[in-house]
């Protein structure tokens, strides 16, 4: 039994896998984890600040 997907791999997910084609050690994929985590974290706190910009919200309107 065949079973097809539907779902394509994103460039993300394809680069991922390319990565894990290297079968790095433990230690380089804790750092793998780590780098994604910060890129992701600094993605939204970026779209954050932006979204808190354009309605006028500061870190002194939130203490209020």
């Amino acid at each position: 039994m065949e079973i097809e997907s539907s779902q394509k791999f994103t460039s993300l997910q394809l680069e991922l896998l390319k990565l894990y084609s290297f079968e790095p050690s433990e230690a380089e994929l804790k750092e793998v984890r780590h780098m994604l985590a910060t890129f992701f974290m600094e993605r939204f706190q970026s779209k954050l600040d932006e979204a808190a910009a354009e309605r006028g919200i500061s870190d002194e309107t939130l203490d209020e």
